[in-house]
């Protein structure tokens, strides 16, 4: 049989979208993802919806369903409306979703961030997202509490687990009246213009920028996902979520998991290989879309037969070819697919024909109109084989950066395109292989790290001059992070002052893993600004600390 993508997704996806239309009466519900959740909860509510595989919990859409109306119930009753922000942060266990269903039910925007952020780093995102509510682990609690007095942001916390003087969500539910769940019904609005998802992008200064996503933008990307399948509904049997719940990638999950009918299994503790091996002997799952670092890690250590996996994704970064080749040995398949996205893209960018060229990211999904361009000069490159940066169009397309319109008119065109930052090169037929980022962004695990927002935090020890950081090169890691200082004149400042800071200040996944390296004076181009290129090369030749 003649592999190729198909177009079977797109056929699903409209009859389920004209079933809602034809509830509602409302042309543009058909991109309304709250409604799309609850018609295909409704539709089947014996389903097994979710497990988490730590625990063993698992859940029925009719249960998730009667949880995330009443949600949606209590959110209304707090005056929470479309347009207002709530911050989830918690790790992927069965109650994350029944929030974040609620908030597309009501339209209200959704800023899913890092269970493990401190209150330095909390206190920059609540001051840019302004929160109306919060739900995260008892744990975090007192540091949530701490980053809000601080920033001056007046938000309800309610926590998902015991241990705290906070509301939880069992309480949280119980509040609702049952008059009103009875009678429920989502809330009408524009999906071209109503953000689903504020989602932290590969930012190269500062704190990382949050790019807006409306309800349209991801109805229209996400199910290019699934474009390699031909089987719809439930294409696959169980899909194995390893994603921290802040990416975007998890994102996709848990919007489209009820809509296209197939299990997700989940779990609420570290993805290590020996977690992963009892979660692939136990469950047999038969997809994972999955961050190749990590993936590298888990077909190097994880003792278990991967024969259950019918297709993987690989995204985030780069994907050699060696590890290709080898998943498919262990997976014994061909559906092994290297893939390229961007939060600003609202998910992928491009789709996989068969046979894939070898190196190849896949075509331009059908939905983007697509440029390449020099960066230098602007001017369009129209022959293959000459690398430039890619530029995009369509519905797919972010609305802009959260409250940050100079970083949003950098970024996009008067006339719509988006500019990826990233730049490829395509063949004769179109396909395309990426060649370099253009972009900053450190990669550690299956997090994203910053150099600015670091480089920021060192430059507040008074013996320093001038810092920057950047990331050696790591195999099972992707990045450590580096710290490149100049000491104030006179200063006898030392490596570990410099560590301490950024343990006090930072996540674990932003700590100095790579050493601090003293230097006279730091490379930088002939604009005067940072040589990053030429940092990354000095790195790994001089001594660190």
């Amino acid at each position: 049989m003649v592999k190729k993508a198909f177009d079977a997704v797109h056929w699903y996806m409209s009859e389920v979208e004209t079933r809602v239309v034809a509830k509602t009466g409302i042309p543009s519900d058909r991109h309304h993802l709250g409604k799309l959740i609850l018609h295909s909860l409704q539709d089947d509510p014996e389903f097994l919806f979710q497990i988490d595989g730590a625990t063993g919990e698992s859940e029925t859409n009719g249960s998730a369903l009667d949880r995330s109306i009443r949600c949606a119930v209590s959110l209304t009753s707090l005056g929470l409306k479309k347009g207002d922000v709530m911050v989830l942060m918690a790790p992927n266990h069965i109650h994350y979703c029944i929030p974040h269903s609620a908030a597309m039910f009501l339209g209200i925007m959704v800023a899913s961030i890092d269970a493990t952020l401190g209150v330095y780093e909390l206190v920059q995102l609540f001051q840019t997202s302004r929160p109306k509510i919060i739900f995260g682990q008892s744990e975090k609690a007192a540091e949530i509490t701490k980053a809000l007095v601080i920033s001056e942001v007046d938000a309800t916390l309610v926590t998902f687990n015991e241990g705290s003087n906070y509301p939880t969500l069992a309480e949280f539910l119980k509040g609702a009246d049952d008059d009103a769940v009875k009678n429920f019904e989502p809330a009408d609005f524009d999906p071209k213009e109503t953000v689903a998802f504020l989602t932290s992008t590969s930012g190269t200064t500062g704190i990382p920028k949050t790019a807006m996503l409306t309800h349209k933008n991801l109805a229209s990307s996400v199910p290019y996902v699934w474009k390699n399948f031909s089987k719809f509904p439930t294409p696959t049997r169980l899909a194995l979520l390893v994603s921290p719940a802040q990416w975007v990638t998890a994102g996709f999950n848990y919007l489209f998991s009820p809509i296209l009918k197939y299990t997700r299994l989940q779990t609420s503790v570290p993805t290590t290989p020996d977690h992963f091996a009892d979660l692939v002997t136990k469950y047999q799952p038969t997809y994972i879309l999955c961050n190749p670092v990590l993936m590298a890690t888990l077909a190097e250590h994880a003792k278990c037969d991967f024969s259950c996996f019918e297709h993987m994704a690989l995204a985030g970064c780069f994907v050699s070819q060696e590890l290709v080749d080898k998943l498919k040995k262990l997976t014994k398949t061909e559906e092994i697919y290297p893939s390229y996205g961007m939060s600003e893209l609202s998910g992928p960018a491009f789709v996989h024909d068969f046979p894939p060229a070898p190196g190849s990211l896949g075509r331009p999904l059908g939905s983007l109109e697509c440029r390449i361009v020099d960066p230098a000069t602007n001017k369009d490159v129209t022959e293959p084989n000459i690398p430039g940066e890619f530029w995009f169009r369509g519905p797919n397309v972010f609305m802009g950066y959260h409250n940050n319109p100079e970083v949003t008119k950098e970024a996009l065109t008067e006339d719509g395109w988006f500019k990826c930052g990233d730049v490829f090169y395509r063949d004769h037929s179109w396909n395309v292989f990426f060649v370099e980022r253009l972009k900053s962004l450190l990669k550690y695990r299956n997090h994203q790290v910053s150099p600015i927002e670091i480089e920021t935090v060192i430059m507040r020890h008074p013996g320093v001059l001038h810092a920057a950081v950047t990331g050696i090169p790591d195999k099972e890691c992707g990045d450590l992070v580096v710290a490149c200082v100049v000491r104030n004149p006179g200063c006898s400042l030392t490596a570990q002052e410099i560590k301490d800071l950024v343990k006090d200040s930072l996540t674990d996944t932003k700590q100095l893993r790579g050493g601090v390296i003293f230097m006279e004076e730091l490379p930088v181009t002939s604009a005067s600004k940072i040589d990053r290129v030429k940092l990354k090369e000095l790195v790994l030749t001089l001594p660190r600390e």
